[in-house]
């Protein structure tokens, strides 16, 4: 595997998974749970029940969709139909709490926008605000508590959770950053290593070539046979240096499956990643090293190509099973290393299996008439980020 130049901006979307069991904990019951409230203390009348029951469901899809960093989908319809319900609500049943869905889905959307939030905030305040105003020109009820139920409490609670929201969008701004660095420092990790690979093979050929080269000059008058020798040696040794250069530029250079094990488990921890490793059996010593390489370019492909929060590995006598998440619908990406690999996997008798569905992406090398060594004990590795 040659470490490819990537900027793994998509990177930070990795801890997605986990912030959206996170916050369909956190955050929709709570926001359900106030609408309930709201619902079974402001029922008046059925059509004011009714426009709040309205309202709390589309602060519900809202908030959910929001968990799922797919507001963008639903914000338009879920402003409009918040809007309706609070003009419907301050207008005509005479309900200050109509305006739960509108608040919700206004303080959710507002973080979110790349640009213009402080117009967006003041264009719903406005909003908010124009509705309580026409209410105190089409009653004659006591204007100062209309003022403060229908005008004050609507916009100042509306600004205040906005604010908050804020907050956490840019908490979660840094952290997706975080993640950014993170993963860039892990594909860096390994960009080290190859070089160290490089340098172990070509620095010490190198040096050894040149001080041959040195000899020959010297013997090339007075003992043209040994000079022709050294020779000899010298393209042998620049011969061998190409052949392993170019093995190391293919993961093909021989590999320690156990080692790579290891490696593939630090880099995706260090991105933030999840790990399960599973290994049931020994791999068989005849295929541990292609194994290794179907690994090592599995690894590189996930931390280029995935946003993913959980990544299986099953090891077994006869193959490997690598399993990810975070895979967005559409076509395979354009995986050239599997590509070579499913080559020779295939002329050593295997096969190289890659699927895509349902969110997922799995990798599997299996080796049908390779000897399974049964593992002295069943190891499971577990990592988190």
């Amino acid at each position: 595997m040659r470490p490819g130049r990537t900027a793994l901006s998509e990177h930070n979307e990795a801890s997605q998974g986990r912030l959206r069991r996170l916050n369909l904990v956190l955050q929709v019951p709570p926001v359900a749970l106030a609408g309930a409230v709201l619902v079974a203390f402001d029922h008046d009348n059925l059509w004011g029940t009714v426009a709040l029951v309205v309202g709390v469901a589309v602060a519900v899809v809202a908030m959910e969709r929001w968990t799922a960093d797919d507001l963008a989908r639903v914000a338009v319809p879920c402003l409009a139909a918040g809007a309706v319900v609070w003009l419907f609500g301050a207008l005509v049943t005479g309900s200050s709490t109509a305006f739960y869905g509108i608040g919700v889905v206004g303080s959710l959307v507002v973080p979110q926008l790349p640009r213009r939030r402080v117009a967006a905030l003041l264009g719903l305040v406005v909003l908010i605000a124009a509705a309580s105003a026409s209410r105190l020109l089409v009653t004659q009820d006591d204007d100062v508590g209309d003022l403060i139920a229908y005008v004050l409490v609507p916009t100042g609670v509306f600004v205040l959770a906005t604010a908050l929201l804020y907050g956490n969008q840019r908490y979660l701004d840094l952290m997706k950053e975080t993640r950014d660095r993170e993963a860039e420092l892990a594909v860096a990790q390994e960009r080290i290593r190859f070089a160290s690979d490089l340098h172990d093979i070509q620095g010490h050929t190198l040096h050894v070539v040149k001080l041959k080269t040195v000899l020959a000059q010297k013997l090339v008058h007075g003992d043209a046979d040994r000079a022709q020798e050294e020779l000899r040696e010298i393209h042998a040794l620049v011969a061998d240096t190409i052949a392993q250069t170019k093995d190391l530029a293919h993961a093909q250079r021989r590999l320690n499956l156990s080692a790579e094990l290891e490696n593939a488990k630090n880099l995706f921890e260090a991105a933030g990643i999840d790990v399960r490793v599973d290994r049931v059996a020994e791999a068989d010593p005849r295929t541990a090293e292609l194994l290794g390489q179907v690994l090592r370019e599995t690894t590189t492909n996930i931390l280029r190509h995935a946003q993913a929060s959980l990544v299986r590995i099953t090891l077994s006598g006869s193959g490997i099973d690598i399993v990810n998440d975070g895979v967005r619908d559409g076509p395979l990406p354009a995986l050239s290393g599997l590509s070579a690999l499913r080559q020779r996997v295939a002329e050593d008798g295997g096969e190289l299996t890659v699927e895509q569905g349902a969110g997922r992406f799995r990798t599997a090398a299996g080796f049908p008439r390779a000897g399974a060594t049964p593992a002295p004990e069943v190891k499971a590795l577990e990592g988190s980020r």
